[in-house]
């Protein structure tokens, strides 16, 4: 039995640059990753089968649908005679969150797929069977921080980032990811003129990194406060905690984020806002 970790993806950052002629949107996003997540564990079979528990296995899905599969079989598409096996996926991030779980949960499938098969996590028919998958999958399948662009198909470096302390935070209101797209009202073509995404350098200090930071931004912020007005009250309770640095969404929502100026500043914040909003999922991270 193989066993790996599927960690939230974070967007620290979340530029829109325009629509493409095909519909999709063409991003440029600061991804990072918390340390802890979903468990996915992989027994070698002769036939494919998923099995789910954990806290949010029901919104997870079970049936062919779900990204875990989904992404064992695009695989499977794309080489002959591929061992895959039986899944189990312990669920336990928020879904529908703006933070990657279903994307993670895939990412983590390729992984132990190719640990089994003996595959390099660089082989091209791994890449396009996480790009067939979803967006947001080819960035899991390393979990470390880097700039994803495009619509997610081309990646940066890794980048090693100052310790990023964070608490999270989803109120456990589902966000769907197009209905927030579709309110940027972009058409096919169109092209924004926002201010560029900040370069990134590997030898940034952390004064540096934090005032780039600071000058992006998540562009679909607005679009998904207007369907989950909680994100405005999530984010105003974040920012108002002391030691916060910045407070964010993360992709299109409703999960937010906040950086401390230390861990024990961000796990009093966590503390004191569980106490108060015990149905709200709050998780404390290093982001890494």
């Amino acid at each position: 039995m193989l066993t790996t970790r599927a960690p939230a993806k974070i967007n620290l950052t979340l530029h829109v640059l325009g629509r493409r002629e095909n519909g999709y949107h063409s991003l440029e996003s600061l991804v990072a990753f918390t340390g802890g997540g979903d468990r996915l564990q992989l027994s070698p079979t002769a036939s494919l089968s998923l099995q789910i528990s954990g806290p949010t296995a029901t919104a997870a899905g079970t049936g062919n649908d779900n990204l875990v599969l989904r992404a064992a079989r695009n695989l499977a598409e794309r080489i002959e005679g591929l061992t895959l096996g039986a899944f189990y996926l312990e669920k336990r991030l928020p879904v529908a969150a703006g933070i990657g779980g279903g994307s993670s949960d895939a990412a983590a499938a390729l992984r132990l797929i190719a640990q089994v098969n003996n595959l390099s996590l660089s082989d091209p028919r791994l890449i396009e069977a996480a790009c067939a998958t979803g967006a947001d999958v080819p960035v899991c399948l390393e979990a470390r921080a880097r700039m994803m662009c495009g619509v997610g198909d081309i990646l940066g470096p890794k980048l090693q980032l100052p310790l990023l302390p964070a608490v999270l935070i989803n109120p456990g209101i589902p966000v769907d990811t197009k209905p927030v797209f579709q309110r940027l009202g972009l058409e096919c073509g169109q092209s924004l003129k926002n201010l560029p995404h900040p370069v990134l350098n590997l030898d940034d200090d952390i004064k540096v990194f934090f005032k780039k930071l600071e000058l992006s931004r998540n562009d679909l912020e607005d679009a998904a406060c207007q369907l989950a007005p909680i994100i405005v009250d999530i984010l105003a309770i974040l920012r108002a905690a002391r030691g916060v640095k910045i407070a964010r969404m993360s992709g299109s929502g409703a999960t937010c984020f906040a950086i401390f100026d230390a861990p024990n500043s961000a796990a009093h914040a966590a503390r004191v806002i569980r106490a108060i909003h015990p149905s709200w999922w709050i998780k404390t991270a290093a982001l890494r």
